[in-house]
């Protein structure tokens, strides 16, 4: 299919490889026949520095690299390499794609590069479960129990299994959440669990759990009754704090359907309840989702009519500043008309820069850039559907090697 490549690891799949001959290049207006002297910069470059050059390409260029001959397949295995990685820039963050059918299997895109790879996930045997990302890791748990976790590097394709919760019961609703430290690479997940009280619709019990991959332990950091609001499945970490949406179990006013709650995870001790913590979203919203942009929450929400709250008009972001929320942008019309029959939700997800929209009933994906203000189509992906109910979706994670669970 056009704009398919299939994923290979280099270091997995070419260790065999034999080095390449290099041909002779001549320098542009030089005729050919005119004698020269080429030199190999492959040659007179010490390993050190090349090293630090290649680690500086696009994820999907250095895998190509390792590929080039023995002693770079050597530089891009070793560990003074991964090491080297880990102090770059982070990489522009990939976005998977996958229907929702038995298979986990996908295409990720490379919005530098423009391409899309066919992946498919090691740890998980269905395409229904929640996912959180951070900084090269990617967090699964089982739609069905909630208590199958896994926390995996989808391009090196390493991957741990973690043992849930201890003593929490099934929940109508759960958010998952990760957060990695870059300098440790320790990294923190949370989940977030609500279930309705019995015999009491407008009323649900609240959990938070932690867990920490440096102890490996699950602490349940607070539990807590909420009156006329409900736990749902969008969370984020930044910054130390926990922040998932909660939405309305009462009539209330449409522009009151979602809020905004953040716990403070360094400092749980101290939170305050809850219900006195809610930040509200004063416009009536169809959907919600939140992204740790360079450690700012952004909130990626359809805007819904005020008389009629479930008919979506436009797609907006916003940024949290100081407990308030800024916006930064809206979907231009052109753009938005592009999904065709867009539903009230869709998939958004995004990281460092980098923002991406996709309708579940459709494989477009658009991507918008911080930095530049700027909307674009990514290449066609080549997914298609098996039958014509079958559903899209999708998350976006930062591709690197060095990140292991």
């Amino acid at each position: 299919m056009a704009g398919e490549t299939s994923w290979i690891i280099p270091y997995l799949d070419n260790a065999t490889r034999e080095p390449r001959e290099f041909d002779s290049c001549l320098e542009l207006g030089e005729e050919s026949d005119k004698e020269v002297t080429a030199v190999s910069v492959d040659s007179i470059l010490p390993d050190e520095l090349l090293e630090r050059i290649i680690a500086y390409l696009p994820i999907a260029s250095i895998f190509r690299a390792g590929c080039v001959c023995k002693r770079w397949h050597e530089i891009v295995t070793s560990k003074r390499f991964l090491w080297n990685l880990s102090h770059v820039l982070p990489q522009k963050p990939w976005y998977f794609m996958f229907t929702s059918f038995d298979e986990p299997t996908g295409y990720a895109y490379d919005p530098i590069l423009r391409k899309w790879y066919g992946i498919e996930l090691p740890c998980i045997d269905t395409s229904n479960w929640f996912i959180a990302s951070s900084c090269g890791l990617v967090c699964f748990m089982d739609n069905n129990n909630r208590s199958e976790l896994f926390v995996c590097n989808p391009i090196t394709k390493i991957y741990k299994k973690l043992e849930g919760p201890p003593g929490s019961d099934f929940s109508e609703y759960s958010a998952l959440a990760i957060s990695v430290n870059r300098a440790s690479q320790s990294y923190t997940v949370a989940i977030v669990k609500s279930k309705e009280v019995p015999e009491n619709f407008s009323q649900s019990v609240l959990s938070i759990h932690i867990y920490n991959s440096e102890d490996e332990t699950w602490v349940t950091s607070l539990t807590e009754v909420l009156i006329g609001w409900r736990g749902g499945d969008e969370s984020v970490m930044c910054n130390g704090v926990l922040y998932f949406l909660v939405y309305s179990t009462g009539a209330g006013h449409p522009e009151n359907r979602h809020a905004l709650v953040a716990y403070n995870i360094t400092n749980h001790s101290s939170q305050r309840s809850l219900a006195k913590s809610f930040i509200p979203i004063s416009c009536p919203l169809t959907c919600g989702r939140l992204m740790n942009l360079k450690e700012k929450l952004v909130m990626v929400g359809g805007l819904g009519k005020r008389d009629r709250p479930d008919i979506i008009k436009g797609i907006g972001i916003w940024v949290l500043n100081n407990g308030k929320w800024d916006e930064l942008a809206r979907v231009p019309h052109k753009f938005f008309q592009g999904f065709g029959e867009l539903d009230d939700v869709f998939a958004s997800s995004g990281t460092d820069d980098l923002i991406y929209i996709q309708s579940y009933g459709a494989s477009a994906l658009l991507t918008y850039d911080m930095n530049h203000k700027h909307w674009r189509w990514s290449q066609k992906c080549p997914v298609t559907k098996r039958f014509p109910l079958q559903l899209f979706t999708g998350f976006c994670f930062e591709p690197r090697l060095e990140i292991a669970p």
